[in-house]
């Protein structure tokens, strides 16, 4: 391919989009199933169990970030979100709108990332779809991907599960994710040392589910957009429970402190891309704690709170135990501090 830059012609379905496609996503990509560049695959049945089917798009800003890049994001993102249901992810669709003008060096990098990311996690991009718009009609470039996974029998998760007397855990660090995009924007000047922590989570939540058999593990929610905080809050009112969490349990990294007070945000807001929120029966807490100890995703996991019961107004709500040892009111994200953060 001879191009330095997409163009509309790569859009047009002939001869520039072909060469595209081959040049670019199928010497990375290519497997049994997407090489035959179908608009559609036929898969071969893998386990038994219920389908679970979920689809996400990436618009991030920078598109190359600490620790990651949109590629890798889009690939694990979706993932998560099967893996959250307790799904083992089967395969993922690809859909790429590029911006003309975007540098082909860009999107190979792009897509190198998208083929070792699935790669790394044994899921592989089955089907896939590209389109151009003209220059300023985009930004670089948009992904969406879709997954498909099949939830084992005897599986039962959601976020109303939780119950009074449940453990809250968190599988690492939080907000790495959000400091890394914060940090990476044209208009600051510092440099954390802030990775995101993008990575796929299926793995784990097998492990966990491996663990803690039956109903002991009642759900897992990844705490993007939002926060730890928006998803808690999300499981107390689901749950119609009360959560009880400490300050002092939750793990964040320093520098990740120190960004927030800069910039006038909480830890608990910034978004994550590859931790996940689990609440586990009691008598399971500790099986669960060091089972994601044991993986690399989950070595900082910790314990950081409990679901308790609601005995008067104002009802389901998170409630956080401070350093000086008060209490506060954790409420739900308002508004969007940060866009554009996958």
């Amino acid at each position: 391919m001879k191009a330095s830059r997409v163009l509309i012609d790569h859009g047009s379905g002939g001869l520039a989009t072909k060469e595209l496609i081959e040049k670019i996503f199928l010497k990375r990509l290519s497997n049994r199933y997407l090489s035959r560049l179908e608009d559609s695959a036929v898969l071969d049945g893998k386990s038994s169990g219920r389908i679970a089917l979920t689809t996400d798009s990436y618009v991030v800003d920078p598109i190359f970030f600490p620790g990651g890049d949109i590629g890798s994001l889009s690939v694990h993102g979706t993932i998560n979100d099967l893996a959250m249901q307790g799904a083992r992810p089967v395969a993922l669709t690809l859909g790429l709108i590029l911006e003309e003008g975007l540098l082909m060096e860009e999107l190979e990098q792009v897509a190198t990332s998208i083929a070792s990311a699935s790669l790394d996690a044994g899921v592989p991009v089955v089907t896939a779809d590209t389109k151009v718009v003209p220059c300023g009609k985009a930004d670089k470039i948009f992904i969406n991907t879709s997954g498909i996974g099949m939830v084992p029998e005897g599986i039962s998760l959601g976020a109303d599960r939780a119950r009074p007397g449940d453990v809250v855990l968190v599988s690492g660090f939080i907000g790495d994710h959000g400091a890394a995009i914060m940090t990476s924007r044209a208009n600051l000047s510092f440099s954390s040392g802030i990775n995101s922590d993008s990575a796929p989570l299926h793995r784990l939540v097998e492990r966990l589910l491996d663990r803690c058999p039956g109903n002991e593990m009642r759900l897992f929610r990844d705490p993007t957009r939002g926060g730890l905080a928006t998803v808690l809050n999300e499981i107390a009112q689901a749950s119609r429970v009360r959560i009880a969490i400490d300050e002092g349990a939750i793990p964040v990294r320093a520098e990740v402190i120190s960004i927030c007070e800069l910039l006038g945000l909480d830890p608990l807001y910034l978004a994550n891309e590859g931790k996940l929120v689990t609440v586990a029966a009691r008598e399971c807490a500790d099986q669960a704690l060091e089972a994601m100890k044991e993986t690399e995703e989950g070595k900082h996991a910790a314990i950081i709170g409990e679901i308790m019961e609601v005995k008067k107004a104002p009802g389901p709500r998170v409630t956080i135990k401070t350093g000086i040892g008060g209490t506060r009111i954790v409420s739900m994200l308002a508004g969007e501090p940060l866009p554009r953060i996958c």
